[in-house]
């Protein structure tokens, strides 16, 4: 590898080193957050920053409290696949209700710690006695209590066992939940500290996936349960559980919204739910009391074709009791805010997360201007006016908590993060990461009858008129965002131009925050709208920057740019020359249900959309070469895509490269993913020279 791919490899892509999980306690007097001590250390420890002085404190180090950790617990390693987690150390933590007290599992082992508010110090972590691998703890209200999960049985300490022995998962969050769904806990405690809200889960109806090792034919396969699309899914119930083994059920209409996206306590006397139907058509949200189990619908969203999941902090009941739920304008030109069903904002503006209550107002962020960037701003929930509080180039973020901000800039000089008080402090977490090395001048343009964003990165010594072969680079698929002013997403977009190529990177119909309109014209179809619109892009592009050389096209791409990739040389072999397609789900009827379904349907309903954005079918055509990529322990996207697409194209007698990597999984870490883009580049050098 060349010295920008090892410095990639080393640093986890610039990330050791830089603060995450960032979370306020003590009303806002202090933020928690995980850090690893420099740009090469991947072990992440956990600190405080106190927003009276500014000092930072480090509470936990993992490297202490292991030294010899051994190889993660299955349960939590798929934890981390699921939440996209790198670093090693300390993955995550949970906070009590006071925000003193952390509690956190590593290696399978419970561990607190306190910040010790009275004496103006830190504590030193204690472990917490377990009856096994533990995992996802999260501690009660004052601290005192820890609950967590061993073999799937929920489990307090002290105490024991809390969940029944009947043969169900108790308190973790299931696959689509957990991958699809944005809810990763399966557990709750209630403000009194006493009583847990759990959700159990029945996954006997669910087919089995099985990964072995080649390399390794003398260790077990693994497997778990995966909802293959219109299959079966796991059968989750909400429980209330109190002391003494009391227990009741929430009872909601689960056959028909099946899918449980958020859940809590809103106070003793009250728990708030989210739940979805299958297609993902409706949201509601529920009122359930926990002496009883029964429910009660505060509010429900609709859509004819697919609820956006992409609102985060909606629905939600105001401090008046007023309903905040998410909603189109008119048209689908805008994804707006409606309070009581009547609009908030307007086509002005794209609301993306709605992140608390800051003076009175609701802080949201949004998009003003291009899509590629982000701004906060606060809304008054009673006029709708707006009040732009980081509204600056570049991408934007915020949390809060008692009139303490943590405000984050991603833009082309980097990442910037600011605490600021209520009295006007201002503070910045260190970060340690390694600067990164490119400041990317990425052309943004919006392009076709359709608007599509689009990203051109030269190489930084092009000289004009000299003609490059171009790389179409990215994602293409729902949920998922290329182009953005964050210059982390550039690096090696810029690494591939600096090899001689004219990157191209199209955000096509179907990906968020252009308008719901761009988004759902993905609707029951992936294939034809996403290579339409990839292949007018890049027509629309040459015309306007003529040294890009149509006559050499390559496309890369992972998970669904896999897809796209393999489905550009195999359609498309008049426009695209060469594809590296890695972790590709080359049929979506073996891909999971909440994603899937949400957008083509259930394919016992819609079989000819299934049949249509299948790969499979298009073997016998394939014309270019196609080099093809999976890791043997992905979970996400099972490597069987890769491979029957593999077969299909050998039993054609079409002449194809296939990788497949022992032990990688979807996230490829460890510096797999460096290696992997060596490779590629001599695959393209050598098919579009």
């Amino acid at each position: 590898m060349d010295d920008f791919l090892r410095l990639s490899a080393s640093t986890a892509r610039f990330t050791y080193g830089a603060p995450r999980a960032f979370s306020f306690g003590h009303e806002g007097r202090l933020l928690w957050f995980l850090r690893s001590t420099g740009p090469t250390d991947a072990f992440d420890s956990l600190w405080v920053l106190d927003t009276t002085t500014g000092a930072e404190t480090r509470l936990a180090d993992p490297r202490e409290l292991c030294p010899e950790p051994g190889p993660l617990p299955v349960a939590e390693r798929r934890l981390r696949e699921r939440t996209r987690l790198v670093a090693a150390g300390i993955g995550s933590y949970a906070l009590s209700g006071d925000g003193l007290r952390a509690v956190f599992a590593l290696y399978g082992r419970l561990f607190e710690v306190a910040f010790e508010d009275a004496a103006g110090g830190s504590g030193t972590p204690a472990e917490i006695p377990a009856a096994g691998p533990a995992l996802d703890p999260g501690p009660n209200a004052d601290g005192s209590r820890t609950a967590y999960v061993t073999d799937d049985v929920l489990y307090v300490a002290p105490g024991g066992r809390v969940s029944p022995d009947d043969g169900a998962r108790w308190g973790l969050a299931e696959f689509a939940a957990a991958e699809e769904l944005g809810r990763t806990r399966g557990h709750w405690w209630s403000p009194d500290g006493v009583t847990l809200l759990a959700a159990r889960v029945d996954e006997s109806a669910l087919q089995r996936r099985w990964f072995a090792d080649p390399a390794h034919p003398e260790r077990p396969a693994e497997d778990f349960a995966y909802p293959e699309a219109g299959g079966p899914n796991a059968d989750v119930q909400l429980w209330v559980l109190g002391d003494g083994g009391a227990r009741i059920r929430l009872d909601w209409d689960a056959e028909t919204y099946p899918y449980v996206c958020d859940a809590g306590w809103e106070s003793e006397s009250e728990i708030l739910l989210t739940v979805q139907d299958r297609l993902q058509q409706n949201v509601l949200l529920l009122s359930a009391d926990p002496a009883t189990g029964r429910t009660r619908e505060l509010s429900r969203t609709s859509h004819p074709q697919w609820v956006d999941p992409l609102v985060p902090g909606t629905p939600a009941r105001l401090a008046d009791g007023r309903m905040l739920t998410a909603a189109d304008t008119p048209g689908g030109a805008a994804r707006a805010l409606a309070v009581d069903g009547v609009l908030l904002t307007g086509d002005g503006i794209q609301v993306r997360a709605v992140a608390g209550v800051h003076e009175g107002a609701l802080l949201i962020e949004a998009g003003l201007r291009d899509p590629s960037e982000q701004q906060v701003l606060l809304l008054d929930p009673a006029t709708g006016e707006l009040t732009p509080l980081a509204d600056g180039s570049g991408v934007n973020s915020v949390s809060a908590s008692a009139g303490t901000l943590l405000l984050t800039r991603a833009d082309a000089d980097g990442v910037r993060r600011t605490v600021r008080t209520p009295e006007g402090r201002e503070f910045t977490p260190a970060d340690l990461s390694e600067p990164l090395p490119y400041r990317v001048e990425a052309i943004l343009e919006r392009v076709t009858e359709h608007g599509v964003p689009t990203a051109l990165v030269l190489p930084r010594d092009h000289v004009p008129g000299r003609r490059l072969p171009v790389l179409v680079d990215g994602y293409g698929g729902p949920g998922a965002q290329d182009i953005t002013a964050d210059q982390r997403r550039r690096q090696h977009r810029q690494w591939w131009a600096d090899q001689g190529f004219a990157v191209v990177t199209v955000d096509n119909r179907g990906t968020p925050y252009v308008s719901p309109a761009h988004t759902h014209a993905m609707y029951r179809g992936f294939s034809e709208v996403t290579l339409d619109d990839q292949v007018a892009a890049l027509h629309a592009l040459a015309a306007r920057h003529t040294d890009l050389d149509l006559g050499r096209v390559g496309v890369r791409g992972w998970s669904y740019g896999g897809y796209l990739a393999a489905m550009a040389v195999l359609r498309r072999p008049d426009v695209f020359h060469a594809a590296a397609a890695g972790a590709a789900p080359t049929d979506f009827r073996h891909y999971d249900t909440a994603y899937t379904e949400r957008y083509l349907g259930l394919p016992q309903d819609h079989p000819e959309v299934y049949e249509r954005d299948s790969l499979l079918p298009d073997a016998p055509k394939l014309s270019r070469p196609l080099l093809l990529i999976t890791g043997l322990a992905d979970d996400n996207v099972h490597p069987s895509h890769t491979l029957r697409l593999s077969q299909a194209l050998t039993d054609a007698g079409r002449p194809h490269q296939l990788l497949a990597l022992p032990g990688v999984t979807h996230m490829t870490p460890g510096g797999t993913r460096e290696k992997l883009m060596a490779l590629e580049l001599e695959f393209f050098r050598r098919e579009l020279a």
